[in-house]
Order: structure tokens, then sequence, then C-alpha cells
């Protein structure tokens, strides 16, 4: 697969990319992720990529929340929880808007990187999809895993 360290981000990028508002509900999020058959949808608000929203985020929404395990230690109440923060936790599980729900700020990769970039980066901050954005920061694709799988079997149908 080493051929493609030298392909850019363009090479397995989507070029039609649903949008949502931040005012975008969550049935409709969902919507445009089945129709669009895309693991995520960028919040833009004002032109400017503000967030996204990933089937991730769908799934927490569904999810057990845990509250934290509490002790009265003298007159304090004192929080005992190794997971993740209980705030965020519920702000997901309440959330009916793309704003509620969205991931922000945004990690979003050039154009110009590389797949391997793209990938390490994937690995590295567990996310899909990452916004594809130009010089002027202006979202024009969205680089999904399916992206990198097709890339990988295109490459090796050509070397077999």
């Amino acid at each position: 697969m080493s051929d493609s360290s030298e392909l850019t981000v363009r090479a397995v990028m989507r070029r039609e990319v649903p949008f949502a508002a931040p005012d975008t509900s969550i049935a409709e999020l969902a919507r445009l992720m089945v129709e669009h058959r895309v693991p995520g949808v960028p919040v833009i608000e004002d032109g400017e990529l503000v967030g996204i929203v990933t089937e991730a985020d769908l799934i927490q929404r569904e999810a057990n929340v845990d509250a934290p395990s509490t002790f009265a230690f003298l007159d304090a109440i004192i929080e005992v929880d190794a997971g993740a923060p209980f705030g965020e936790e519920l702000r997901r599980v309440l959330a009916t808007s793309a704003h509620e729900l969205m991931t922000s700020p945004v990690i979003s990769i050039r154009d110009i990187a590389t797949v391997s970039e793209l990938a390490t980066l994937m690995l590295q901050h567990r996310i899909n999809p990452v916004p594809v954005v130009d010089d002027q920061r202006q979202i024009i694709g969205l680089a999904t895993r399916t992206g990198i799988v097709e890339l990988i079997a295109r490459l090796e149908s050509a070397s077999s």
C-alpha cells in the first residue's frame, strides 16, 4: 500500500457533502446520513464550519448514561468517577438539534495532505469522517474510512 503515500486526500474524499445548520433536528441529521451514505454531517453557520455530527454522536445519544458515584464527607458531596464527564454525556442524550449534539471545534484536513496523513489523523483522534478544506478553510469534501478502504481495494487490485 506504499503507493498511496503520495496520493492526496483528493483521491479519497467525497465531493458531494450534505450540510446541516445548527438548528437542524436529530431526525433530519439521521436522514441526511442515511440518504447520502456518510458517517457524519458538517454543521455550517454563516458559511463557516462550526461543528460536525457523526454516527457515533447519534448512537451515543441512545446509550445509557452512568450517573457518577458520590459519597458524603463532612459537609461535602464528592463525585467518584473515572468515566466520561457526566455533563457531556447528559448533554448529548438530551440533544434535540445539531448545535446541541455536534462536536466542536472540528478536526479537518487540507485537500493537499497525503492519504497517509489522513489515515494517521483518523486513527490518532478516532474520528470519521474528516471534513476536507481548501487553503481558504472552506469545506470542499468529506474524507471517510470507506474512501480509504476503496482506495486500498483499487491499489491492491491493480498490483495483483
